[in-house]
């Protein structure tokens, strides 16, 4: 490929002239050769990393995506940036730093990438956080840039999966199952390399970014270990190449009407609730007002079609094996919920994309038709009320009802309602209140999948509900309501709730109330005291006094 002078925008800074003799020198070493120095430089950010079987495999892939951009013509440079492991750290202090890495991520991608003077960018992640920190950092750089997704891992044995093993705790509390059997599915239920299996945050993610055009088609629906995806990383790193030449930038191809295709898509699949969060913190990245009322807007038209866990029967490496994406995306196109005019990093449009895309075979059944949905509307719902004036977000599949009233059982921190539930000092009727575990007051939002897990675990499932101002894991199910803003840290009323109170919880209406008279929430909040913050110094210090509320994202800038 002939590359104009253009394709050298950064790079040439660095190394061009007899006054950059020292840059080049610096760059022998690593692997340079002269002629490199007259080739686009392409970063290639890799999130590898051995504390997590999500991104354990991803050196390679990264290996495969320099091998395209040196074929293509490039000079493709591999630099790492750090993941952590939601599954691992679930439940633990550990968390806190979950939401934090996302913005470490963004960082450090734009901090490595703008130091070197790299031309483009081919960033590849895999678990949660990743996905939306490495768009953030390709947003804010807006250098021609692609993403890759490290891929789907297999189901374990039995069809079991990470969120099998959470559930199994509660079985175990229960004395539903014994020792044995709790360690066995332990062992087996996550045999390799793979973000986790079902339509939870990592896959919701990758779909989202696919639709947004800012990967591949179908990077999002490939199996980790395949044939399939070390091609990906080679055509990534090609089509930078082509990006590159045409001057294609990720604010060229995140617009405000790829943002509405990446939600439309999200709800189609019934996605996780870390997508709201995400995508509007992508979204103010990429300079397009995004808002927590647009997944209302859009959801009132867009079906759940498709019967993926962590609420439904089947695991992304299904979808695979039926087509992936692609027939579910021309399946909305055609019906006129997306905008086919979006440009995307093949350097075609959407539709162009998905022009040639054969239907699903009429044997599967885990995409259904749009005219005989799982849910009519989408399963993510904006709630509002005295609980929530700035909003919170609902998972709402229908399958737990569309309405809850329950009397409130308040608690702390993560790990004292979790003790309450094992203990079974949690019956039916009761709305779990989880508060001081949002962005600021966690501070970093924890996911509370275990909770949620021991719930379906003691068969609570359907019968209690519960509330936070933390976050969900996208592998959680039931009745939950999570991203309250206010935050209680920042004296939302979630932080005067007692135990006693009435809460009413409505996806039909979209409403979050506590059922207590005005005044007696005003003189409880007149008593409140804000609680000392739990971090003075470092990272998550730094996140609770940057963070923005859950409803904007807490971005950081």
């Amino acid at each position: 490929m002939i590359m104009s002078s253009n394709s050298r925008k950064y790079s040439s800074q660095v190394v061009d002239g007899y006054e950059r003799a020292p840059s080049r020198a610096m760059l022998y070493p690593v692997g340079f050769k002269k002629e490199d120095f007259n080739k686009p430089q392409v970063g290639i950010a890799s999130t590898w990393s051995m504390v997590t079987p999500c991104n354990m495999h991803i050196n390679k892939l990264a290996d495969e995506a320099e091998k395209g951009v040196n074929t293509a013509g490039g000079k493709g440079v591999i630099f790492n940036t750090i993941t952590i492991s939601d599954g691992i750290s679930m439940g633990s202090e550990g968390m806190k730093y979950s939401l934090v890495s996302r913005e470490v991520i963004a960082d450090s991608i734009e901090t490595v990438v703008g130091c070197q003077g790299f031309d483009g960018v081919v960033a590849i992640g895999g678990c949660d956080k990743n996905m939306p920190g490495c768009i953030i950092g390709l947003a804010r750089l807006n250098r021609p840039s692609i993403f890759v997704y490290g891929g789907t891992i297999q189901p374990g044995e039995n069809h079991t999966d990470v969120v099998s093993v959470f559930e199994a705790v509660g079985q175990y509390a229960n004395n539903a199952i014994d020792a044995i059997e709790l360690e066995n599915i332990e062992k087996t239920a996550i045999p390799g390399a793979g973000s986790c299996g079902g339509m939870y945050t990592a896959n919701t993610m990758a779909s989202a970014i696919e639709a947004l055009g800012m990967s591949l088609p179908n990077s999002s629906a490939q199996d980790a270990i395949s044939a399939d995806k070390n091609n990906d990383c080679i055509r990534a790193g090609e089509a930078v190449l082509h990006l590159l030449e045409k001057d294609i930038k990720p604010n060229d191809i995140m617009t405000m009407n790829a943002f509405e295709n990446a939600i439309t898509v999200i709800i189609a699949l019934g996605g996780s609730t870390n997508a709201v969060l995400h995508l509007i913190a992508m979204a103010n990245a990429a300079g397009v007002n995004l808002t927590i009322d647009d997944f209302t807007r859009i959801g009132k038209n867009v079906p759940v079609i498709a019967d993926l866990k962590p609420s439904g029967k089947y695991m992304m490496s299904e979808l695979v094996e039926i087509g992936g994406t692609l027939p579910l995306m021309k399946m909305l196109l055609e019906a006129g919920l997306l905008h086919g005019d979006c440009m995307t990093v093949t350097g075609q449009t959407m539709a162009q994309n998905l022009e040639n895309i054969k239907p699903y075979a009429d044997s599967q059944d885990i995409i259904r038709a749009l005219d005989n949905p799982i849910k009519k509307d989408s399963h993510l719902r904006i709630l509002r009320g005295n609980l929530a004036a700035d909003g919170a977000v609902a998972k709402i599949t229908g399958k737990e009802g569309l309405s809850f009233r329950g009397v409130a059982k308040c608690f702390g921190r993560e790990e004292e309602a979790l003790a309450a539930i094992l203990d079974d000092d949690i019956q039916a009727g009761d709305v779990i209140v989880i508060r001081y575990e949002g962005p600021a007051g966690g501070p970093g939002m924890r996911e509370m999948l275990a909770p949620t897990s021991a719930v379906m675990g003691k068969g609570l499932g359907g019968k209690v509900a519960l509330i936070t101002d933390g976050r969900f894991s996208g592998g959680t199910h039931g009745f939950v309501v999570g991203h309250i803003t206010p935050e209680a840290f920042k004296g939302g009323v979630l932080a005067v709730v007692e135990d006693g109170d009435e809460i009413l919880i409505d996806a039909e209406n979209n409403s979050l109330e506590l059922l207590v008279e005005q005044s007696v929430i005003d003189k409880r909040l007149s008593h409140w005291i804000q609680p000392k913050p739990n971090y003075t110094k470092g990272v998550l210090a730094k996140f609770a006094k940057l963070a923005q509320s859950a409803s904007k994202g807490a971005v950081t800038d």
